[in-house]
């Protein structure tokens, strides 16, 4: 069982007890929402709080698919590479003279 610590978070003017596992990383992601929410209220500053957030957490999802995406490019573009690598080798061992 891991060892779950209690941290208090402020987000968008409320307080939060959370239980997390990392504390560092809770509070590097409580601050990227607190960001996000405040962005979006100073771009629509006469909406509701809860279309604040629901629009927050689009452009959260927003961010979070266009990184998924890189990711796959990149592990696309690395296996591809690897392939050429390892056919380029193989190449190389039939035409070596033993």
């Amino acid at each position: 069982m891991t060892n779950k610590k209690k941290l208090k978070l402020k987000i968008f003017d409320k307080e939060y007890s959370l239980l997390v596992e990392n504390e560092e990383l809770a509070t590097e992601l409580a601050h990227y929402v607190n960001k996000v929410m405040n962005d979006t209220k100073d771009e629509l500053p006469d909406q509701p709080i809860q279309t604040i957030a629901i629009i927050a957490s689009l452009n959260i999802a927003y961010d979070l698919f266009l990184e998924k995406n890189k990711f796959r490019e990149f592990s696309n573009l690395a296996i591809d590479k690897i392939k050429k690598i390892k056919l380029l080798s193989n190449e190389s061992q039939i035409s070596s003279p033993s």
